[in-house]
């Protein structure tokens, strides 16, 4: 179920989301003593280790060596034993390969999914950190095991140590100075200065990680986008964003100058080209559908690690509409919507966002026996049954 935004939630020390987004979030770091009361590791420290051997994980090992910082990329075949110091292993996208971990993601929903990326978990030894350093994006640090020291602060001087394969703040002056200890959780917004030391051998914490994409990335999608509608409306091919195509200007016409002059200078550019080359781009609507076309084909688009299966006892969702059980969306989909468009996994649906539709992406469960769903038409059934046989949409009993 949706997040309640203005009840007291635990998981911020009993602040409600609305207040933590208005008091913190993109403001300054929160230390939230038992976060999760009781909390035990989704995935044991023995099991990430087999992962880090696998081609389909991205991993990272962390060491210093002689006082230097090193760092290799996995898969490994072999780890360091648990005994040596100084040492740590991460592992990215975990929720790609964890229900459990991709349970307690969505626990941080309170956040628009549009914004929440993934889960990195590290182990490390003794001792072992990956340095003084600043993320670009929120992130929430879990203790899942062990205890782990963690300085930080908010400095304004986010210089960094030259010619390393990690990036190193060059002078580090933390504020704070914490210990957190399983089921603790700190908080910390963008280009906060940190540090985190482990204090235990098997020392576990989970990072959930939040985009931030750049103005330029944006701007340069948003063209994209319009470049994608523009040739999507002449019936031509076209990329990713323009299927299928928005209302606005059909630009089949071509370039005339019946009142061009002769020229004197053949090699220059005429001005009347140049005026029609700027008037076809004014003709262009960049408007809230557009953007959400790029944004909502963008932001759903599954990692790269991701494989779908499908299940082979799924039912004809188009012949028999079950009377009970439920659809649940496959830990790695990615399901957004905006006014009448609706993304999933880097497409645009083809039917418009019904309230069922809606709650599917909301809550990431769709109950068969809900109302709503008795309201679907024949092409959303149609889309369901597509993306149940994709692996995208799953079919439950219970």
């Amino acid at each position: 179920m949706p997040i309640d935004p203005n009840a007291p939630l635990p998981l911020l020390g009993g602040l409600a989301p609305s207040a933590f987004m208005r008091r913190y979030w993109q403001r300054k770091p929160l230390l939230i003593r038992q976060a999760i009361a009781g909390f035990k590791p989704p995935v044991a420290a023995a099991a990430l280790k087999k992962l880090a051997r696998q081609d389909h994980v991205e991993s990272r090992l962390i060491w210093r060596e002689e006082g230097l910082w090193q760092m290799e990329r996995g898969p490994f075949a072999r780890l360091p034993k648990v005994r040596e110091p100084d040492w740590t292993l991460l592992l990215q996208s975990m929720d790609l390969h964890d229900d459990a971990v991709c349970a307690l993601m969505h626990r941080f929903r309170f956040v628009p999914d549009a914004r929440l990326d993934d889960v990195m978990i590290s182990i490390a030894s003794t001792g072992g950190g990956v340095g003084p350093h600043f993320d670009s994006y929120d992130v929430f640090l879990l203790q899942a095991a062990g205890r782990r020291r963690w300085r930080y602060g908010m400095q304004k001087d986010l210089s960094l140590e030259p010619d390393l394969p990690l990036k190193i703040l060059s002078n580090f002056q933390p504020e704070q100075d914490v210990v957190l200890e399983p089921g603790d959780m700190l908080y910390l917004p963008p280009q906060a200065t940190h540090d985190g030391i482990a204090m235990d051998d098997d020392c576990m914490t989970i990072s959930i990680g939040f985009r931030a994409p750049g103005l330029a990335m944006l701007a340069r999608g948003l063209l994209e986008a319009a470049a994608d509608q523009t040739m999507a409306r002449l019936g031509q091919p076209a990329g990713p964003y323009g299927d299928p195509p928005l209302p606005g200007a059909r630009l089949d016409g071509l370039y005339r100058d019946p009142g061009q002059p002769a020229s004197t200078h053949p090699a220059e550019l005429p001005d009347a080209l140049i005026d029609a080359t700027l008037g076809a781009l004014n003709t262009l609507r960049f408007d809230a559908a557009l953007a959400a076309r790029f944004l909502g084909c963008w932001l759903s688009e599954p990692n790269t690690l991701s494989v779908f299966t499908a299940a082979d006892d799924a039912p004809d969702l188009e012949e028999e509409w079950p009377a009970s059980g439920a659809l649940v969306l496959d830990r790695r989909s990615r399901m957004l919507y905006r006014d009448r468009q609706i993304f999933i996994n880097g497409e645009t649906a083809p039917v418009a966002p019904s309230p069922a539709l809606r709650a599917l992406a909301d809550e990431r469960r769709l109950d068969c026996a809900d109302a709503r769903c008795r309201r679907l038409s024949e092409d959303s059934r149609a889309c369901l049954a597509d993306w149940l046989s994709a692996g995208w949409l799953h079919y439950v009993c219970a």
